[in-house]
């Protein structure tokens, strides 16, 4: 056959599915069966185009902060607004993903590092959730520091505290849409937490 077999899926529609499934039940929840299943192939060609399950939850992973995560971050960009309102819009577009009827309630990265505590996780897929799981802390730490330099922020804020305050908030706010609350209740605390934090 010249250029060999063709793929008889749709590579990108596959990864999304399989993503899917991780978000909503993490590494370790997540069976070979189920994410064939939804992925719609068989194991050989879940092995041929993904790897093994860990390096198909590494590329389910990646492909959660490209599409998921990153496009969060240019709500904190808006420089024609103050930087509460920023943050505020910042945080209420993760909200709107962490209830939308789309996609499983909660984050992602949220999920999957409570499979990090059990210390059971294989090695790639330990690093790959590490790695996202510090993605906001390190973007914000950034982000919070040069605000400061501009002087949207006090001198006397340490943006490590402020970063890992917004964190706490982002991972709280993740369990509680899990649990079914609607995206105003989150709402609501996003406004309370910039209200009392910035003012």
């Amino acid at each position: 056959m010249v250029g060999g077999r063709q793929l008889q899926f749709d590579k990108e529609t596959a990864l999304e599915a399989a993503m899917l499934v991780f978000w909503k039940k993490g590494f370790l929840g997540a069976s070979l069966s189920e994410l064939t299943k939804v992925m719609g192939i068989n194991k050989p060609s879940l092995y041929s185009t993904f790897g093994n399950k860990e390096e198909l939850f590494v590329s389910a992973t990646e492909h959660y902060l490209t599409k998921y995560a990153a496009p969060h971050v240019s709500y904190l960009n808006e420089q024609e607004q103050t930087l509460s309102d920023r943050v505020k819009a910042y945080l209420f577009s993760i909200v709107t993903m962490l209830c939308s009827p789309s996609t499983p309630n909660g984050c992602f990265i949220s999920v999957a590092s409570n499979d990090l505590a059990g210390e059971t996780l294989p090695e790639k897929a330990t690093e790959s959730i590490t790695y996202a799981s510090n993605y906001a802390e390190s973007y914000l730490t950034d982000f919070f520091s040069k605000e400061k330099a501009k002087g949207n922020l006090n001198s006397d804020v340490d943006v490590s505290e402020l970063t890992m305050m917004v964190i706490t908030l982002m991972h709280g706010l993740s369990a509680i849409a899990r649990s079914g609350k609607s995206q105003q209740q989150l709402r609501s605390i996003i406004d309370t937490f910039v209200t009392k934090l910035m003012g």
